[in-house]
């Protein structure tokens, strides 16, 4: 064995006692590191002929990069939809990597026992019926992925033709209607061969992106070949939901292939406030979920349901003779497109197990309450307008002034540079804004009440200046 291998294996406790060392020092600062920051690329170093050793990679790591990682973890990263990770499931996580499970067969381990009671766990807080069968996946993408996958293969099947064993040469045209889909819906559709044209706009209701029903309908009508509809239960930039019962109500009367991608308005679930936003998920034939934003585990994690199993196998099955029969196994190497994959149920099992449905109630809950406080700050304040209601988790806003995008991107370039707060740019109906995406554990009031005098001061300081400058 490898000298420095063999060090490293008698050393092991004094290891993992540094690496949670340089841990505790980086929770120790979550109220002052930066939730994003500005790293300014360098020369990349050359592979080392003769290793270090883990203890002096530590050391390393500690002394160039430990203190220039964003807190994106902490309680101030507004941007985009991105959950913390519970102490609770950063022991999951870390001890992931100690078991390092082989993830192929289905019971020649606890693993897969637990990463099906975590499905069984994610169904009953989501509120969707015990017959769909859940996988886990990378994100909320893969997690699109897979179930427009499905859809293909079932609208294939409809007409006679199987994209599981012919591929796509004379395979017939699919469209997918959607008001407001997210863009990894457009994604998938490029990786399916289905290509992003195949995308069919349904005009949204006035002032929303949620769908109109009624023109949904009306499209739906001249299909003579089933379609897939793509509802969305909590857009990106407003949190609107599809009126999912309407659309469910629907199936009766059109062949059309229903998926919901609920990737964090699926929490709404978890809360008597806002359970009945995703009233009529069960009508779906498939439904994205992501673990990372708001069950708040650590990166990647998000889960894929459906009520075609078989189906769904006929695409990803991995077929090997000393694999069995996938049909009769219950391994998630048959429904995703993932042979090898990572123990990535157990930071949710941990998570779900210690604080509950009661815990999500609550974090969905404080999490809203405080996106609430920041659209009522920004409602009365000089200097920005709220462009839609905040109906959950986002503050959707901009400036009062007409802007441009790039100044939006200038002015929270120099938000993020003050090192508190973080935000994205958007486009919202065309008017180039900001989004709050508050989905953190830890975020209360104070945190966005912190947020929007940073907003505010930097306004003042450094837009407005400018602003006046180029006039």
């Amino acid at each position: 064995m490898n000298k420095i291998l063999q060090q490293d294996s008698e050393s092991l406790d004094r290891i993992l006692s540094l690496t949670k060392e340089i841990a505790g020092q980086y929770y120790a600062q979550k109220e002052t590191l930066p939730p994003s920051r500005l790293f300014n690329d360098s020369a990349l170093p050359d592979l080392p002929q003769h290793g270090l050793g883990a203890a002096a990679v530590l050391h390393h790591f500690q002394k160039h990069y430990a203190d220039e990682m964003a807190n994106s973890a902490g309680p101030r990263y507004f941007g985009f939809v991105t959950g913390g990770s519970t102490p609770a499931s950063v022991a999951g996580d870390w001890l992931v990597s100690v078991y390092d499970q082989v993830m192929s067969g289905s019971n020649d381990s606890a693993a897969h026992f637990i990463e099906r009671q975590t499905l069984h766990f994610l169904k009953q807080l989501f509120g969707l019926d015990k017959e769909y069968n859940g996988v886990f996946v990378t994100g909320a993408t893969m997690s699109n992925f897979v179930s427009l996958a499905t859809a293909r293969q079932w609208i294939g099947e409809q007409q006679g033709f199987n994209f599981s064993e012919e591929g796509l040469f004379g395979a017939p045209e699919i469209k997918v209607a959607s008001a407001t889909p997210h863009s990894s819906i457009l994604k998938s559709m490029s990786m399916l061969g289905l290509g992003r044209k195949a995308w069919v706009k349904i005009d949204t209701l006035p002032d929303r992106e949620a769908i109109d029903v009624e023109k949904l309908e009306n499209y739906l009508k001249e299909q003579t070949q089933p379609v897939i509809v793509v509802a969305n239960a909590g857009t990106v930039n407003t949190v609107d939901f599809d009126n999912l019962e309407a659309i469910g109500q629907l199936r009766k009367k059109y062949n059309f292939w229903m998926h919901v991608d609920a990737a964090f308005g699926g929490f709404a679930a978890c809360t008597p406030k806002f359970e009945s936003l995703v009233s009529g998920i069960n009508s779906a034939d498939s439904v994205t979920i992501d673990a990372h934003k708001w069950l708040n585990v650590p990166y990647d994690a998000a889960m894929q349901f459906t009520r075609h199993k078989n189906i769904q196998v006929k695409v990803f099955q991995n077929q090997a003779a000393y694999l069995g029969d996938p049909s009769l196994m219950p391994d998630a190497m048959h429904f995703t497109p993932e042979n090898s994959r990572r123990f990535r149920a157990l930071p949710s099992w941990f998570t779900l197990m210690a604080y509950g449905a009661e815990g999500y109630r609550d974090i969905v809950e404080r999490n809203c309450d405080a996106a609430y406080a920041l659209g009522e700050r920004i409602s009365q304040s000089k200097e920005f307008r709220l462009l839609a209601p905040v109906r959950m988790n986002v503050v959707c806003f901009s400036f009062k002034e007409e802007t441009t995008l790039d100044d939006i991107r200038s002015f929270l370039a120099a938000v993020r540079d003050d090192g508190r707060v973080f935000f994205t740019p958007t486009l919202y109906k065309g008017i180039p804004a900001i989004r709050a995406a508050i989905s953190n554990w830890q975020t209360g009031i104070n945190d966005v009440a912190l947020g929007f005098d940073v907003l505010t001061k930097v306004y003042k300081r450094h837009f407005l200046t400018e602003s006046l400058e180029r006039r």
